[in-house]
């Protein structure tokens, strides 16, 4: 906060210069006060025969972080967007852009968002080098609300324009001088002297001043915008079917290409004003402050205890986990000792490695340039003895509960005492993997996601003994690996396996009683899932599936529905998509197609298990499909919250999102149940559980909630 706990302060240099400057820490966001603030300074500004022009900047080597988004969510929690700043005109077109006098954007940092719109409604904009620009309103389900769907194609071009908000991509001070966005880029010791000098060179006439929303030097010919335009549109009917908002920031740009600028601001200001309050608006900002909320752990982050930097980890395991999970530590510039049995296993390890590190420069997320240096943050080792100085063991074997047991027997006395000692196991008991060992407490589970170095969910899992500091640690590697945390209790399956457990049970359940397999993953796949559930059994593999059955079968033999429908397949001879043959079939370069040839032993298990009511298919629509598939997953998160398994009900939102692969546009599982309601989810589950059995009863938990009327996701009483 700026001097006198102003949140804007003005000084006026002897030169005529007012150095307006933005102080509202971390990110100077702009928050109702801000800019109330503002306009005050800027009306002083204006009227002031001492003041010859303005330079905006901002405190804390910030410029200005955009809208504070909190402002959005009391829109969304009041349902009136009268709390939304109605600011477009007002402030940045007719106070700075059309001012008598004009005014220089200091930038350093970042502009983000409204920061960058108030930046672009200025003079002229001085950068720091390496400082970050962009417009990520998108993300958010909304468009730019101060001029940024007009004024950004005016500084650089409708394509590249176009390109920046669809993806919601920042670029580089530098990359911005290069496109027109930025007049200069200097050292942070210059930008304010030099901001002032180019506004005083302004006012004297050395530099022109351009009104940016006027421009058109840098658009394309109206039919090249059109063409660009229209491709663009087709694309993103596309890519984001479900998320209305991005055709409509198309539809602003061309409303302002055809009608002039400031008719496509009032047009981008209409369009803003009903998105905030759509769905995906309410959905995507849900996310947004779930999955900033997951790194913060009662009693962990909130305490004495201080992070110790990891530097050295061991991996153990060099297959499928254990080479994804080596992968996402030395691209995050983490030295990474890979154990194996053998030396033939160790290159075998080190050239899926080199695979996955081609596959992220192909997929734009790794610079070329950097694999090699990636590589020599690896060794391949057979033996422990390097593990005597790593920070940190990640055990990645496959889920042998004895094997795990002995290595971790084995590390512990090898070493060092504050080395964090981790499982990537996925359903095994944490206790039993570290029943051995003497040094409980620093015994944690890491449970990634495949690929590992391409899933963006860490489940870190604690037991009753492990300690505060260890949490904290793996909390620090998540960040580090760019990773979404949740911080779960020790059960079976933990928080992500153990709620979407019920999901391939549910599969299997609808094809016992007669619904075509076929038809269930269409229907999922259309909901929005990645793949649907068969097409996950092939990929997955079955016999993980199989192991796991046994696991949730042990601990929840009251709500487990025990098919014999993988196992036949793996007794016909199907392996899925390592052999090519499952549910589907797979050949290199085409898409998977059904594989109608399983029918007969879907027949066969239907047969086996006698479910069929009569004997014959039930009928169901393929709203009944995708309740009884999602239905129970939203029963077992209701346990996995009651029992306090997660930290709060919307880290199952992050973990469904970025886990499960769970659309994005529901706002995660939790936030998609409550869309619908409790009660009407209750009704459902009573209904199936009378006529199929208890895999269907509804939990306690979900019981309650419904007859009191009370959101799932809403804190615990």
């Amino acid at each position: 906060m700026g001097g006198n706990g102003k949140l804007v302060t003005m000084e006026i240099g002897s030169d005529g210069i007012a150095v307006i400057t933005l102080s509202n820490p971390p990110v100077n966001a702009l928050t109702l006060s801000v800019i109330a603030e503002m306009k005050e300074h800027y009306r002083e500004a204006m009227e002031r025969d001492d003041v010859k022009g303005v330079v905006l900047t901002g405190t804390g080597g910030k410029f200005c972080g955009g809208l504070d988004v909190n402002i959005l969510q009391k829109v969304h929690s009041t349902g009136d967007i009268i709390h939304l700043p109605d600011f477009s005109v007002d402030l940045v077109i007719n106070t700075i852009e059309n001012a008598k006098k004009p005014t220089v954007a200091a930038i350093h940092g970042f502009a983000l968002g409204g920061g960058l719109e108030l930046a672009m409604a200025c003079s002229a904009r001085i950068a720091t080098p390496r400082s970050e620009f962009g417009l990520p309103e998108l993300k958010f389900g909304i468009i730019p609300g101060f001029g940024g769907t007009q004024r950004l194609p005016r500084l650089v071009g409708v394509s590249k324009a176009i390109g920046l908000l669809m993806t919601s991509n920042a670029i580089t001070s530098e990359e911005g001088k290069e496109l027109g966005l930025i007049d200069a880029v200097v050292s942070s010791e210059e930008l304010i002297d030099v901001s002032r000098l180019w506004a005083l060179d302004i006012i004297e006439g050395c530099k022109l001043r351009i009104n940016v929303l006027q421009r058109t030097d840098k658009l394309e010919p109206i039919h090249k915008s059109s063409e660009i335009l229209k491709t663009a549109k087709q694309h993103v009917m596309k890519t984001h079917p479900k998320f209305p908002h991005y055709k409509a920031c198309l539809d602003v740009i061309e409303e302002g290409l055809i009608s002039g600028g400031f008719w496509g601001v009032l047009k981008e200001r209409e369009v803003i004003r009903e998105l905030v309050l759509s769905k995906p608006c309410r959905s995507l900002l849900h996310v947004y402050f779930a999955e900033r909320a997951t790194s913060k752990v009662p009693g962990v982050t909130i305490g004495q205890f201080k992070f110790r930097i990891v530097e050295k980890v061991g991996v153990i395991g060099g297959g499928l986990m254990g080479t994804g999970i080596a992968t996402a530590l030395i691209v995050s510039n983490i030295h990474v000792i890979l154990k194996e049995i053998n030396y033939e296993f160790v290159q075998k390890a080190i050239n899926s490695i080199e695979v996955n590190l081609n596959g992220l420069v192909t997929r734009g997320e790794l610079d070329l340039n950097k694999v090699k240096r990636s590589l020599s943050f690896l060794k391949g080792v057979i033996d422990y003895e390097d593990f005597r100085n790593v920070d940190m063991v990640i055990e990645a074997v496959h889920e042998d509960r004895d094997l795990k047991q002995s290595i971790f027997e084995e590390i512990e006395k090898i070493c060092p005492p504050h080395c964090i000692l981790a499982s990537n196991t996925s359903t095994i008991d944490l206790n039993e993997i570290g029943a051995r060992i003497n040094c409980q407490d620093r015994i944690v589970g890491t449970h990634l996601f495949s690929p590992a170095h391409v899933m963006p969910l860490l489940e870190i899992v604690r037991s009753e003994t492990t300690s505060n500091q260890v949490i904290l640690d793996v909390l620090k590697v998540s960040k580090v690996l760019k990773k979404f945390p949740i911080v779960v209790k020790n059960c079976t399956g933990f928080a992500v396996n153990r709620t979407f457990f019920p999901y391939m049970q549910g599969a299997e359940l609808l094809a016992n009683l007669g619904v075509d397999i076929f038809r269930i993953d269409r229907v999922i796949s259309e909901f929005g899932m990645r793949i649907g559930p068969f097409q996950l059994f092939d990929l997955s593999g079955y016999s993980t599936f199989l192991a796991a059955v046994g696991q949730f079968v042990a601990a929840f033999p009251d709500r487990t529905f025990q098919s014999p429908l993988v196992q036949l397949m793996v007794e016909n001879g199907h392996s899925g998509k390592k052999d090519g043959k499952g549910f589907y079939l797979y050949v290199k370069g085409k898409k998977p197609e059904p594989n109608t040839s399983v029918l007969q032993i879907v027949e066969e298990s239907r047969r086996l298990t006698k479910i069929m009511p009569g004997g014959k298919p039930i009928s169901v629509t393929d709203q009944d499909i995708l309740e009884m598939m999602f239905f129970p997953v939203i029963n077992e998160a209701s346990r996995v919250i009651e029992e306090g398994i997660v930290v709060r009900a919307s880290d199952l939102d992050i973990a469904s999102i970025h886990g499960m692969k769970f659309p994005t546009e529901t706002g995660g599982i939790i936030f998609w149940a409550d869309s619908i309601g409790p009660k009407y989810i209750c009704s459902r589950l009573k209904s199936w559980c009378e006529a199929y059995g208890n895999f269907f009863k509804p939990s306690q938990f979900l019981e309650d909630r419904a007859a009191r009327g009370i959101a799932l996701g809403a804190p615990c009483s």
